[in-house]
């Protein structure tokens, strides 16, 4: 259960962590709104990805079932996918820091809590990374010994809350810290968190017992 639950949160944090685009108008969102707003934006980023890894929980379980004979090298692969996107994320941060190039979106009307949940939560589903993080992820935790329902549970209520309480810090700092977490400095910096906790997992992931 332990095990789960630390899973989770480093699941949730790994690809919660980097400000990417998403969380550069989250903060700005707050800045130019409310901090309930914010709020409910976080929350629609955050609920996008607890549900892909519900999603890659249970086809995990599945696709594990099937594929037990070659569990062993499909650890090994789902490990370099996660070193993959952590260095793409390190060498796209240290690309952007030095070409100088921010994130930038054309104002508009400052929406709703309401349509600020929904459009949040629109925009990160449709980001192939985080389906791609999570199914790596999974699969590669899965051994021959069944996971239980329970902590399955427990792994995507972490990873939901993980990456629910940094939004939510993006939002609440949206108007003191925006400019500090959204300048080239700190993009650069949570990207090489971000590359740093996903490596962790991938390492975590090739010495744990088949």
């Amino acid at each position: 259960m332990t095990a789960a639950l630390v899973a989770g949160l480093l699941a949730g944090y790994g690809i919660a962590v980097p400000v990417g685009a998403v969380g550069t108008y989250l903060v700005s969102l707050t800045a130019r709104t409310s901090l309930r707003t914010g709020a409910c934006a976080a929350l629609g980023i955050a609920t996008a990805d607890g549900l892909y890894a519900l999603v890659a929980t249970l086809g995990g379980a599945a696709l594990a079932d099937a594929l037990r004979p070659v569990l062993g090298p499909l650890r090994w692969a789902s490990a370099l996918v996660l070193l993959a996107l952590a260095v793409l994320g390190a060498v796209s941060a240290v690309r952007h820091y030095r070409g100088h190039r921010l994130a930038t979106r054309p104002e508009t009307p400052a929406p709703g809590p309401g349509r600020a949940f929904v459009g949040l939560l629109g925009i990160t589903l449709l980001n192939p990374v985080t389906v791609l993080y999570f199914a790596a992820l999974v699969l590669g935790t899965h051994t021959e010994e069944a996971v239980r329902p329970l902590e399955q549970g427990v792994f995507v209520l972490a990873a939901f809350a993980a990456s629910a309480s940094w939004q939510l810090l993006l939002a609440g700092g949206g108007a003191l810290l925006g400019r500090a977490l959204t300048g080239q400095r700190g993009r650069l910096v949570t990207a090489m968190v971000s590359s740093g906790v996903i490596t962790v997992l991938a390492v975590r992931m090739l010495v744990a017992p088949a």
